[in-house]
């Protein structure tokens, strides 16, 4: 199966979280965050700084806890500004 490049909305969308998620870490380091969601710290770089604009949803899911921050309200800051779908 071949990845269909990402469009220039889910790139935004990415980083939108990287920038929720650096956010959210506030003042606990990089380090503890990636190792508490069970990523590595230069996986957590890459996603705050946009350069893995989509992350696997398993690696949000642990971040969401990790940060204590509900998975709806990352939900919420992938979706803004992201045109809207209707269902076929």
């Amino acid at each position: 199966m071949v990845r269909q490049p990402l469009t220039a909305e889910q790139i935004a969308a990415g980083q939108r979280l990287g920038t929720a998620l650096r956010a959210a870490r506030a003042g606990r380091s990089l380090v503890e965050v990636a190792l508490a969601a069970g990523i590595s710290p230069e996986t957590l770089r890459k996603i705050e700084a946009g350069r893995l604009p989509a992350p696997a949803f398993g690696t949000v899911v642990c971040l969401s806890q990790a940060l204590d921050v509900p998975l709806n309200e990352l939900a919420d800051v992938w979706l803004a500004d992201m045109p809207t779908r209707r269902a076929s």
